[in-house]
């Protein structure tokens, strides 16, 4: 019999939606405040875990909080609008 593993601990994950980030990108993280932006050079303040692309352009994007380790998932990119 194989023996039952422990339940991780209920990690912490949010959504946020593109329209809700600031115009330069930035945002706090929810869990721990940490300032994210996409202007960070290193990967102390966020890491990329994962991309969504649908139809060429960027759908969602779900990044680590670099200070806290909470996951974030950015949606909405794809609002349509017009150049």
């Amino acid at each position: 019999m194989v023996p039952k593993m422990k339940k991780p601990e209920k990690k912490c994950e949010h959504t946020i939606k593109a329209m809700c980030i600031e115009s330069d990108g930035s945002f706090n993280c929810p869990q721990c405040g940490m300032s994210i932006s996409p202007d960070d050079v290193n990967d102390d303040n966020y890491q990329i875990m994962d991309t969504k692309v649908v139809n060429d352009e960027l759908a969602e994007l779900v990044i680590a909080c670099g200070k806290c380790g909470c996951i974030i998932k950015l949606t909405g990119f794809q609002q349509g609008f017009d150049a």
